[in-house]
């Protein structure tokens, strides 16, 4: 009887991408699972996706918009909260579905291998596709404002949803590693959300802040939700250094959270 151990290396390496290469076809069912289980027995399914930006967007609009009178650069308020919810969103929920990938598929992590990077990515890419659905709110608004979008701006989304990706994905991996041995990341998580969105510019823009806007920068979906204002909603030209910055900042998350993730994956299936 020959015995296989599989032990997981601690370093991240080109190996790693062809195995994950290896193993898209389990990419694709696990997205596909995530699809169907989360609007499986709904009334309005994937129209989910759309409710909760545009709910949002509704409740913003009218208590800073119209209450408060939180400046918008000159743009239809409701185009520019949602403009920046979108990103939020993907951000936000991305984060949270990857903090808890591993926890969530437990049943399978202790029977079979398979390369436990999938299960983040299948996270985000299944956000992907509330992006994509809940962006049709987005067209309908400009319909409806009679605001014509800058169309050569829409080139700059695919960079934006990459910059995104690292920064959901980088620390996602390091707090789902975390949520493994320490099951108060899933409590505390969604108050971090909650105080992280006040702190990046959804609801008002950037220069709100004056001097202190460098504090904002900090944020890396800062960077990434004023360059998608720039792109797709004209008026200021693209700060492209602090676009630069978001993305080095979301880069260097992203390898953070990698590395963090291989040296810890060793023990993922004994304690989960």
């Amino acid at each position: 009887m020959n015995l296989t151990i599989i032990k997981p290396k601690k370093t991240f390496s080109w190996n790693d991408l062809k195995e994950i290469w290896q193993y898209k076809e389990l990419l694709y069912f696990f997205t596909w699972r995530d699809i169907k289980v989360r609007y499986k027995q709904t009334v309005i399914g994937v129209l989910w996706a759309i409710f909760q930006p545009f709910m949002t967007m509704v409740v913003f609009s009218v208590f800073f918009g119209k209450f408060a009178q939180m400046p918008s650069d000159g743009i239809p308020y409701p185009i520019f909260v949602y403009t920046g919810l979108l990103l939020w969103q993907f951000f936000s929920s991305a984060l949270s579905e990857t903090s808890n990938c591993l926890i969530s598929n437990q049943a399978i992590i202790t029977k079979v291998y398979f390369p436990r990077l999938i299960l983040p990515i299948s996270s985000v890419a299944t956000k992907l596709v509330d992006f994509a659905i809940a962006s049709v709110i987005l067209v309908g608004l400009m319909a409806y404002y009679n605001y014509l979008p800058n169309l050569a701006g829409l080139l700059i989304i695919p960079l934006l949803l990459l910059i995104t990706f690292m920064a959901s994905v980088g620390l996602g991996l390091f707090l789902a590693s975390i949520n493994v041995k320490y099951r108060d990341v899933r409590y505390a998580l969604p108050f971090f959300i909650q105080m992280l969105l006040f702190v990046t510019p959804v609801i008002y823009p950037a220069s709100i802040a004056g001097k202190y806007s460098w504090i904002l920068a900090i944020n890396p979906m800062t960077g990434v939700i004023k360059a998608a204002r720039s792109a797709i909603l004209g008026g200021a030209p693209i700060n492209w250094e602090l676009l630069a910055i978001s993305g080095v900042t979301c880069f260097v998350l992203l390898v953070f959270g990698i590395i963090y993730f291989k040296k810890t994956e060793r023990y993922f299936a004994d304690i989960v």
